[in-house]
């Protein structure tokens, strides 16, 4: 059985994608004690509860991660807390950059706080692909809160919990995904619009990325930043597996986008190890006993793990297979 099994989790940020996988995965593969979902909106945790008909050892939590003591009643007798809640949309950010700031940065540290003052053992923080080299407000602030949960691991002292971070690429079927959007325009016979017909994107399947979190507590001891070993997939080959035949006519890279995304950077790569699945990023400052994996291989100088010079592609095939099952 898994570490987690058994025990008492917190999820912040539970009614998004991530979140009602993780708890379809939680309740049905980890049997927890007690899962203690908390979420802003008051709507969507109704309809995720009715969803999965009050199971008993569900607890929802209205609380926003910018409230410390909120986050303090949650995590009472918690073990375990998988931080999702972020303010996401690349554009949102731009014109909101504070709002950001305050969920994504001094949000983390809240989480970071609480959990050492309630003996939370271990924490898992999601973090994106957008917050290597980041050009964006959202994946700037999201490189903070990396930063901030590897350090916490110092700021912890003493104290017994642990904290990780686990960063992926672009999820299918997650909400705002293209997916939909594509069909409906292909059903009424329009152009699908490419933002670039050279872009491409790291993917992973809501199942995958769930279990990818899981797995990481086992491995954790503090300090890590995780990066699964996932496919690259170009964004015409995308489309056409969506809508096989149909036209695509170019739009433009949106502002604070990149045409190619980078989950590993050069100069971060001195301190990565290849494992089978996943990439490790190693701390820069380990202090609190922190061990590298056994069987880690440095990765090449010079290495950087980027959707356009990854070593695992789908084409449309896969792509349309994936998409009948998870899309």
């Amino acid at each position: 059985m898994s570490e987690l099994g058994g025990s008492s989790i917190l999820l912040t940020g539970g009614t998004g994608s991530f979140g009602k996988a993780f708890i379809q995965h939680a309740l049905q593969e980890l049997d927890p004690r007690r899962l203690v979902v908390l979420s802003r909106d008051e709507l969507k945790q109704y309809e995720v509860r009715r969803h999965f008909g009050d199971d008993p050892r569900l607890r929802w939590f209205i609380g926003d991660v910018r409230d410390r003591r909120r986050l303090e009643r949650a995590m009472h007798g918690v073990d375990y807390v998988v931080h999702a809640a972020a303010l996401k949309q690349v554009d949102t950010g731009e014109y909101n950059p504070f709002e950001f700031v305050q969920t994504n940065v001094f949000g983390s540290q809240n989480v970071i706080e609480a959990a050492i003052d309630t003996g939370v053992r271990k924490v898992v923080a999601l973090s994106t692909d957008k917050a290597s080299s980041p050009i964006n407000l959202y994946g700037a602030t999201k490189l903070c809160a990396d930063r901030m949960f590897i350090s916490a691991n110092h700021y912890a002292a003493t104290h017994p919990t642990r904290f990780s971070v686990v960063r992926y690429g672009n999820v299918m079927a997650s909400r705002g995904s293209v997916i939909p959007f594509f069909r409906s325009l292909a059903e009424r016979g329009e152009s699908l619009p490419i933002t670039h017909k050279e872009m491409t994107r790291f993917w992973i399947t809501l199942p995958q990325a769930v279990k990818f979190v899981v797995d990481s507590f086992e491995m954790m001891h503090g300090g890590e930043l995780f990066v699964p070993r996932i496919p690259s997939m170009r964004i015409v080959d995308l489309a056409q597996a969506i809508a096989p035949g149909s036209p695509m006519h170019e739009v433009g890279i949106r502002p604070g986008e990149k045409l190619h995304e980078e989950m590993i950077a050069v100069d971060d790569a001195r301190r990565t190890l290849r494992l089978t699945d996943r990439y490790v990023v190693q701390p820069h400052i380990a202090g609190w006993g922190y061990e590298p994996p056994e069987d880690g291989t440095p990765v090449p100088d010079g290495f950087a793990y980027r959707s356009d010079s990854n070593d695992l592609w789908l084409d449309t095939d896969q792509l349309r297979e994936l998409i009948a099952d998870h899309g």
